[in-house]
């Protein structure tokens, strides 16, 4: 997915994000790079210009957590990017051996079912769609499939339609598929996903280089519906217990609103029994 190790990738990226002046550094002339210098980061977090380009390169493995401390401060990196650093440097025997399939359990698909007027559904690490009850297939239904978030966003021709502000849902989106990358950097479903969408869709490649990590929590989304117009989202993820690789999805509409109008119609449209297609008078 990119050059190098996980960790130099993410130093690198967060580096070049920074100027001097971020950092309360004079700026003398034109730079050849972006970001800060390697030097001036390895000021910053008090280590040797050495041993901080040896830790961008992947040639020191093993870093102190005083070391990445000092790192993240230099970076300014927030909580949970400071987080992500400090699972980056995980070694494989030090990470979860069983992330996990992608079943979801009984118990949790009838409590899905039992959330008539919240569209509710479970997703893995590559924001596949593992499964879902039945308004939340409704309302995605403008799309070709409702099988991968990120491939919705980016690739599906719905996607532009249906994200009303489309570029903020795809920051969050590519911040969350890196914050779940963090987690398992070895994951061979996340590196199919982060490739397939990199050589088909030039913003998320853009976005994947940023290297900027947000996990999914709580939000508010706005949707447009192709049949129920207009829709005002506020939504909550939650890790499954028993699956921690897995997150339970919630959205929900203010009550008496114009979504929840909309939530009733979709949710009747998806109940209501197929009718018999008429037959030719003979």
């Amino acid at each position: 997915m990119s050059k190098g190790t996980p960790l130099g990738a993410f130093l690198r990226a967060r580096r070049e994000a920074l100027t001097p002046r971020d950092v309360g550094l004079p700026e003398y002339g034109q730079r050849r790079v972006p970001g800060l210098r390697r030097e001036e980061v390895a000021l910053r977090a008090g280590v040797s210009s050495d041993y901080y380009i040896r830790l961008e390169q992947g040639r020191e493995s093993s870093p102190s957590p005083q070391v990445l401390e000092a790192v993240a401060q230099a970076l300014k990196l927030d909580a949970e990017s400071t987080d992500h650093l400090n699972r980056l440097c995980l070694t494989p025997s030090r990470r979860p051996r069983d992330r996990g399939g992608a079943d979801v359990s009984p118990q949790l698909l009838r409590l899905m079912d039992g959330w008539e007027h919240q569209p509710a559904f479970v997703l893995g690490p590559a924001f596949d769609v593992l499964a879902g009850n039945s308004l939340a297939a409704a309302l995605h239904s403008g799309f070709e499939a409702f099988d991968n978030l990120a491939r919705n966003l980016f690739v599906d021709p719905a996607g532009r339609d249906f994200y009303q502000e489309w570029d903020r849902a795809a920051h969050s989106c590519v911040a969350g598929l890196r914050a779940a990358y963090g987690h398992d950097p070895e994951s061979a479903r996340i590196a199919e996903v982060v490739e397939e969408l990199t050589a088909d869709s030039e913003e998320f490649a853009g976005l994947w280089r940023l290297h900027d990590v947000r996990g999914k929590s709580q939000d508010v989304k706005h949707l447009r519906h192709p049949d129920v117009g207009d829709l005002h989202i506020g939504f909550a993820a939650f890790t499954v217990n028993g699956a921690p690789h897995q997150q339970l999805v919630v959205y929900q509409a203010e009550p008496a609103s114009p979504t929840a109008a909309a939530f009733e119609k979709l949710r009747s449209s998806a109940t209501a029994p197929k009718k018999a297609p008429a037959q030719a008078n003979s």
